[in-house]
C-alpha cells in the first residue's frame, strides 16, 4: 500500500459491511452498525465526524477529555485543508505501527492527498482511559473509516475502516499527539492490502 494506491475500487453498494468485523464487545458492534447505517442513509462524510458513544467509558478530568478530542479535531482540520506539515504535528515523534513510524505515515497521507478529495474521518470513542504521570499517556477504543472522493470517477470510496482499535496517546510540549496504535479487529480497506491503521 505504501507504494501507491490500487487502480480500480469496488464501488461503495458491493462493500463488505463493516459489521462482519467486529470482534471485540458488543457496544463496539453498536457502534458499527450506527455508522454503517449513517452511510448507507446519507452517504459517506465529505467532512470529518467525532463522537463520543453514549455510555462510554470515560477514565479522566473533564478538561483532558477535551484536549483529547481537539488532537482529533485538528487532525481532521488539517486534512480538510490537505495541510500535510500540519496533520504530521499531531504525530509524536516516536510514533510507531509495527515497522511503520512517522515518516512512513507522512508517505501515506502525501498518496492520499495526490489520489483523492475530500478526503474525511469517522471516529466513534468507546472507551477512554487517561493515565497521569511526569509524560500523561492515554488509551482510546475506536470504531472509524476513512473516506475520500476518487480522482478517477469522482464516486466516494472507503480507503480503511476499524472496530475497537487502540489508539495510543501521550502529552508531549502542551498537546496530545498520537503515540501508536494496537488492534483489536482487523480493519478493512478498498486497497488490495489494507493500510496501518492511521490515527
Amino acid at each position: 500500500m505504501v507504494g501507491g494506491p490500487a487502480t480500480d475500487y469496488p464501488s461503495v453498494s458491493r462493500m463488505i459491511p463493516l459489521i462482519t468485523l467486529i470482534r471485540g464487545p458488543i457496544l463496539i458492534a453498536g457502534t458499527v452498525i450506527g455508522i454503517f447505517l449513517s452511510i448507507l442513509g446519507a452517504g459517506a462524510p465529505a467532512s470529518g465526524a467525532l463522537r463520543i458513544d453514549a455510555g462510554a467509558d470515560l477514565k479522566g478530568d473533564a478538561e483532558t477529555l477535551h484536549q483529547i478530542a481537539e488532537a482529533f479535531n485538528r487532525a481532521e482540520d488539517a486534512i480538510g485543508k490537505r495541510a500535510l506539515d500540519a496533520l504530521m504535528t499531531v504525530y509524536s515523534e516516536d510514533y510507531r505501527y509495527q515497522d511503520f513510524t512517522k515518516a512512513d505515515m507522512r508517505k501515506i497521507w502525501k498518496g492520499f492527498f495526490e489520489h483523492f478529495a475530500r478526503v474525511a474521518t469517522l471516529h466513534s470513542f468507546s472507551r477512554i482511559v487517561v493515565k497521569s504521570g511526569k509524560q500523561p499517556t492515554a488509551q482510546i477504543t475506536c470504531t472509524g473509516a476513512l473516506w475520500a472522493t476518487s480522482d478517477q470517477n469522482d464516486q466516494r470510496v472507503n480507503l480503511s475502516s476499524w472496530a475497537g482499535d487502540i489508539h495510543h496517546l501521550i502529552y508531549e510540549d502542551g498537546v496530545w499527539r498520537i503515540l501508536g496504535q494496537g488492534r483489536n479487529a482487523p480493519n478493512r480497506s478498498e486497497f488490495g492490502q489494507a493500510p496501518p491503521p492511521l490515527f
